[in-house]
């Protein structure tokens, strides 16, 4: 996706020069509850894959690798913090005070009787740093009062195609894959391609300028939920709403059935969907149900400092699913 909702960033810049640079927290929304099957282990890792790390400590636990829960992906190349939970039932809590395992660091360690499920994050806490800033950074201020007040289009970041997820994505559909994928390669390729095509209609609502408002036809998404319902573009009360970030216009995620848009945002969605027809009919033949997403999100408790003249340091929350280089890519060009 290359369309910007302000014109393109004012400033260059490297992100993720030292992975101290992109630091994130996982907001899980609850805490162990002190007592049941399941070991929740609070874990700092430092250039890990989430799933390498959920492997290594099962090994370590001495238990089978789906025993060991989490509830999202983190990003390797970063320092990020999130709970695993091990479902121990009738045994003792490992000493894993005794664990030597490079790049992870356990820090806290307790008990619930529910393990924790994929996707049932709050919030993730992002702090970040660009190195070599260059650029107005009156105009970068200003671009940042304006992601803080206004939000920010919600893509889906480079992460989620990896490299060449789209491309397999159209072999399995064709049935070109030599061999057949493992559940989760499959799963990585159906969620780069709807990606793709939900960030293709975000891409189209950002070129006629209506990304953040609404439209004819829309499918509005209440702020923090995946709740939605048919919005009325004339309606005061929900345009006042939608300017104050309390719903967003909302996006396609493909799959089975047919689009509940309607009118100007549906002809929107079907244009897209007639191009990317491969991607579209293989999602609802592999399964994959239609959800929705909002198109614009909301960047929480966003706080900034310029440490140097070539350095920008950023704090902010967002939601679960939305990607902290969505936020970036508004702000400095750093390919």
């Amino acid at each position: 996706m290359t369309d910007y909702a302000w014109g393109g960033p004012p400033a260059t810049g490297r992100i993720r020069i030292a992975p101290e640079d992109f630091v994130v927290e996982e907001i899980l929304g609850h805490e162990p509850d002190g007592q049941g099957e399941h070991l929740w282990l609070w874990v700092e890792k430092r250039e890990c894959n989430t799933v390498d790390v959920a492997g290594r400590l099962a090994e370590a636990a001495g238990v089978h690798p789906r025993q060991v829960s989490f509830g999202g992906l983190k990003d390797r190349n970063a320092v990020t913090r999130q709970y695993f939970s091990i479902h121990l039932p009738g045994s003792d809590d490992p000493q894993t005070q005794d664990w030597d395992l490079d790049g992870i660091r356990i820090l806290e360690a307790g008990r619930s009787s529910r393990k924790i499920k994929r996707g049932r994050l709050k919030a993730n806490r992002f702090q970040l740093r660009v190195r070599e800033l260059d650029g107005d950074l009156d105009a970068l201020t200003d671009r940042l009062e304006s992601l803080r007040d206004h939000g920010v289009p919600n893509g889906f970041g480079e992460q989620r195609f990896g490299g060449n997820n789209i491309a397999r994505a159209h072999a399995l559909f064709r049935g070109e894959l030599r061999r057949k994928p493992s559940k989760s390669k499959r799963g990585f390729y159906l969620s780069a391609a709807r990606s793709l095509v939900f960030n293709l209609v975000l891409a189209e609502r950002l070129r006629r300028g209506d990304w953040n408002h609404l439209i004819d036809g829309d499918l509005a998404m209440l702020d923090g939920s995946r709740s939605f319902f048919a919005a009325d573009a004339d309606d005061p009360e929900q345009v006042q709403r939608c300017e104050e970030m309390d719903i967003h216009p909302s996006g396609p995620l493909p799959g089975r059935g047919e689009s509940p848009a309607d009118g100007e945002a549906a002809a929107i969605e079907q244009a897209v969907f007639a191009e990317q027809a491969e991607l579209v009919e293989g999602l609802a033949k592999f399964g994959m149900q239609q959800e929705r997403r909002p198109l614009r999100m909301r960047v929480k408790d966003l706080e900034w400092s310029f440490p140097n003249p070539t350095t920008l340091e950023l704090t902010f929350e967002l939601g679960t699913g939305s990607y902290a280089t969505s936020v970036l890519r508004e702000l400095v060009d750093y390919g």
